[in-house]
This record gives C-alpha cells, sequence and structure tokens, in this order.
C-alpha cells in the first residue's frame, strides 16, 4: 500500500482529494495537513511514501516544507500539486526536493497515475511545468553581474527610478536602461520585479 498524505490549506481541496483516491486498492490517505508545518509533522510521524503538497500556504509553504523533508524524512516523495505554473514557482520547487509537479486542473486518474509513479521514485511533471524546465535547460548560462549592473539592481530594488538611478551613479538613464536588459539577460527574468526577486533569491541583494 502507498501510504499517503494530503498537505493543503483548503478542507474542500484535501476533501475533493481524499475521495479522489478512496477507490484506489493501492493507496491509503493516512493523513492530512492544513500548512507545512503541520505536513512536515505528519508526514513524518505517519511514515508517507507521497506527499502531495500544495505550493502556496500560509506560515511554512510547499518549497519549504519539501525541503525540510527531504532533510527529515528522505524516503517521502512529494508531489507539488498546485494552481501555479511560472518559472518562478516551479524551480524552486523542484530544487527543493519536489519529485513531481502536477495543476489541480489534473483529472483524478491522472493524479493517481501521479501518486503510483512518485512511489516508485519516477518524476512527474504537468506539460506547462516541463517547458519550464527544457527553457531553463537550453537557457544560456547567465555570466556574473559586473558591479556597475549590481549597483543598479540595488538601487532598482531600493525602489529607485530609472532617473534617479542615473542621477545617484551619475551616467544617463539611457546606461540604466541598457544595464537593466543585460541584468534581464543574465537573471533570466523580464521586468523590473522579477529581476529584484530573483535577486534576493540568488543573495545578490542586501
Amino acid at each position: 500500500m502507498i501510504r499517503l498524505v494530503i498537505v493543503d490549506d483548503h478542507p474542500i481541496v484535501r476533501g475533493g482529494l481524499r475521495d479522489t483516491f478512496a477507490d484506489a486498492e493501492d493507496i491509503v490517505v493516512v493523513g492530512e495537513a492544513s500548512d507545512g508545518v503541520e505536513g512536515v509533522e505528519r508526514a513524518t510521524a505517519l511514515a508517507a511514501d507521497v506527499v502531495l503538497m500544495d505550493l502556496r500556504m500560509p506560515g511554512m509553504d510547499g518549497v519549504a516544507a519539501t525541503a525540510t523533508l527531504r532533510e527529515q524524512a528522505p524516503s517521502a516523495r512529494v508531489l507539488i500539486l498546485t494552481t501555479f505554473d511560472s518559472e518562478s514557482d516551479v524551480l524552486p520547487a523542484i530544487e527543493a526536493g519536489a519529485i513531481g509537479y502536477l495543476l489541480k486542473d489534473a483529472v483524478p486518474d491522472e493524479l493517481t497515475r501521479a501518486v503510483r509513479a512518485a512511489a516508485r521514485g519516477e518524476s512527474v511533471l504537468a506539460p506547462s511545468v516541463t517547458q519550464h524546465l527544457m527553457g531553463q535547460v537550453r537557457r544560456p548560462s547567465p555570466g556574473a553581474l559586473t558591479d556597475r549592473e549590481n549597483q543598479v539592481l540595488q538601487l532598482v530594488a531600493n525602489g529607485n527610478s530609472n532617473r534617479e538611478a542615473a542621477a545617484t551613479l551619475f551616467i544617463g538613464e539611457a546606461s540604466i536602461k541598457t544595464h537593466l536588459q543585460h541584468i534581464y539577460d543574465k537573471l533570466g527574468v523580464r521586468d523590473r520585479a522579477a529581476a529584484v526577486a530573483e535577486g534576493y533569491r540568488r543573495r545578490l541583494l542586501t
């Protein structure tokens, strides 16, 4: 029997998932949790084989819970089940140790097959998630930011406009725009907000 723990902050979602596996002869839902901390505790205490993990929850989110489980219960396979499939959601979850990543519009049969595959140690990815990962692999490795680019990124993170950043660095506003484009290319993002978020994730910002 595959011992399954469901972690989601919405009771209705947990109930629907529990019903999904009710007729599976080889899967038993041994526990549920409403946040990451409780999920880690339940999965560890109940010796879960597979954990269906929501991504965004109050308190400890799904990424942090996945990373914690990898350390505390490495035999438990975490299968992310969420409505979010942007690259900024997918990559941290996979890096944290999730064996699979599915979206909540998956049909019941797909979920059942995914849990069985995860229990066997096989990766299970939604098609859109696969595209994100392929894009990451195909993307040229970004070079390190130059000192000037780091300065620009820090100013942007501090809330400076292009004009304010240009005045601070005694350069033209067009130069700021050029530096920002280089930053976007190197960090693999498309806008200022994403650049700042990625900068903090990579510990480039203070």
